[in-house]
């Protein structure tokens, strides 16, 4: 579908320029003067110049402490606030241990980040926000719209951690949980200790009724969430957080559908595992639906184009991350018109990560690509890749030039300071009202394959010639990742890809539909194959169902939600790439 675009600024005018200048002053100090009195701030070698620089001012001078704040304060990464963090995690935990630790109080929750890999997650206290941020609508829980949702979600937790308040009577359950899970029970206010006292509730709005959410088997929580939805013929929107997460729930879908039809008409769970006491109140909320049965029959399975405006008539649009930061962008949108239609509008959540809401999404640009960086959660500065400068110099919003590309590094509300986000974003201009960056992301910053000295491929660069390949010649793709291939020397870009259908006769073109791809899209690449340093890429199909297999098994193992497991574009880890070499069905 066409978007509509506004006309970027190339640049800042001078007003514009301040106008973004004191607004950002403002909001850092809103962030740093409280903060500056947490037990990290007053406790990490990394800030003693900065504490050392107050202590010989005043203190009380906003001027001096955001200057103090600018030249003294240094890039972090994770392991300064390690230690901090591991406090929440002793057994006892005292409140007095870990009370103002990164910001006031104590957190509401304690995020991880999404896995790609095999390595730990890291964990982040979160703490409520003020009053007027956690009334937007973003820290709602569920977002409004016009008719019945389809949003899929969990409340479930890798673990509680149990904090002895200090009157030594009472204690405070945190959650670990992901960002998004975390939000969601801060803004409708649900703890973890009073879960079961609400399984007889169904917000209003929603296919699904809250029981569902407290499902822990991957495949149960998928079937029983297609249950209530395709029994649902009033559904406007479909929200996902990954679109690849969708293809994976409509396999679900095509796999059960008899089985899921016959419930419908019948008004039955199915008998599905480890649903224990769930099962009766969701036996409570599902009635026969003989009509809405002959009505889906009629339709099938999900593999016509346009499937799902078939199945919910009323369908008006599809949010979910289909691309960029998403670590497996899923043929981009493209797959995921086939099965919404062409009348379904597809936009993004928005760029974040589970450090800091980074910025939302530009409705005057595209909206799946195009995002307006916000102070929501924190201030965001940034660092040109491209600078030659050692320590890299940190750079304000009003400083970016556009057309460059630079990694963010932000100071949040929940106490992190210059955090590196190993992200990197492009700036497609300023918006012409406020003068906030228009950015794009690209890929992440230490996630490049090489494939010799000094010539590697970014994500983006890499995604796009599979995609563009796909189209061609291979066939519609569910998803797909790329190994080191050692097979042969020199090494190669080894892709492996997971087919929604058949292999089209004509697709052995793809490899050099793809080569030809990575050659027009890297000057540095195309170099080193012409050097004989790089030989054409590879394509191996694996069985169908392998990357679902590979979701369920993160989640089990790693006791996450399917929110939080990404799988990766570039894949490191020699384990998950060997159990993805034992599924290759063929070569091209």
């Amino acid at each position: 579908m066409s978007h509509r675009q506004t006309v970027l600024l190339d640049s800042l005018s001078t007003e514009l320029s301040q106008q973004l200048k004191d607004r950002i002053d403002k909001i850092l100090l809103e962030i740093i003067q409280p903060n500056f009195a947490s037990q990290f701030a007053q406790g990490a070698p990394e800030l003693a110049g900065f504490r050392e620089a107050i202590a010989q001012s005043d203190s009380k001078d906003d001027i001096n402490f955001l200057r103090s704040f600018r030249e003294f304060i240094p890039i972090t990464n994770y392991e300064p606030y390690r230690p901090f963090i591991a406090k929440f995690l002793a057994t006892p935990c005292m409140e007095a241990d870990v009370k103002n630790m990164f910001a006031l109080g104590l957190p509401y929750f304690l995020a991880m980040t999404s896995m790609a890999s095999s390595n730990a997650p890291k964990l982040f206290p979160k703490y409520r926000p003020p009053l007027h941020l956690l009334q937007q609508s973003s820290y709602q829980g569920f977002f409004p719209s016009d008719g019945t949702t389809l949003a899929p979600f969990s409340l479930r937790h890798r673990q509680v951690l149990k904090i002895d308040c200090e009157d030594g009577q009472s204690s405070k359950d945190v959650a670990v949980c992901s960002t998004s899970i975390g939000i969601l029970r801060m803004g409708m206010n649900w703890d973890v200790e009073h879960d079961k006292n609400r399984l007889d509730l169904w917000v209003p709005g929603r296919t699904e009724p809250y029981a569902i959410s407290l499902v822990k088997n991957h495949r149960t929580l998928f079937i029983l969430n297609a249950l209530f939805a395709l029994a649902d013929r009033r559904v406007t929107t479909i929200r996902f957080l990954f679109a690849n997460v969708f293809v994976i729930f409509l396999q679900y879908v095509e796999d059960e559908w008899t089985l899921l039809v016959e419930c419908i008409e019948k008004g039955i769970i199915p008998d599905v595992e480890d649903l224990g006491d769930l099962r009766a109140p969701l036996e409570r909320h599902l009635t026969p639906h003989p009509v809405r049965a002959a009505e889906l029959r009629e339709i099938g399975p999900p593999v016509i184009q346009g499937w799902a405006v078939c199945v919910w008539p009323d369908l008006k649009q599809f949010v979910g991350i289909t691309g960029g930061q998403a670590a497996v962008p899923v043929p981009k949108a493209r797959q995921i018109t086939h099965f919404l239609g062409p009348s379904i509008t597809i936009k993004s959540h928005g760029y974040g990560t589970a450090e800091c809401g980074l910025a939302r999404v530009y409705p005057e640009g595209n909206p799946n690509t195009d995002f307006k960086v916000t102070f929501r959660d924190g201030v965001v500065e940034f660092l040109d890749v491209r600078s030659n400068e050692p320590s890299g110099r940190v750079l304000s919003a009003w400083e970016l030039v556009t057309g460059g590309h630079y990694e963010p590094v932000v100071t949040t509300r929940n106490g992190l300071w210059r955090y590196r986000v190993a992200d990197v974003i492009t700036v497609k201009g300023f918006a012409p009202d406020d003068g906030l960056p228009i950015i794009n992301y690209l890929h992440r910053r230490d996630d490049l394959l090489g494939v010799a000295s000094r010539a590697s491929c970014t994500e983006s660069q890499l995604t796009d010639a599979i995609v563009s390949a796909a189209q061609q010649s291979i066939g519609q793709i569910v998803a797909f990742t790329i190994v080191l291939d050692d097979r042969d020397k020199p090494v190669t870009y080894g892709y492996l890809v997971e087919l929604a259908g058949e292999l089209r006769q004509n697709a052995r073109m793809a490899i050099n539909q793809l080569f030809e791809n990575l050659i027009s899209a890297s000057d540095d690449y195309s170099l080193v194959v012409w050097q004989g340093k790089a030989r054409r890429p590879t394509i191996r199909i694996v069985n169908k169902g392998t990357f679902a297999e590979y979701h369920r098994q993160k989640c089990e193992q790693a006791n996450i939600t399917v929110s939080q497991v990404k799988v990766p574009v570039v894949v490191f880890d020699p384990a998950m790439k060997e159990w993805l070499l034992e599924r290759v069905i063929t070569e091209l």
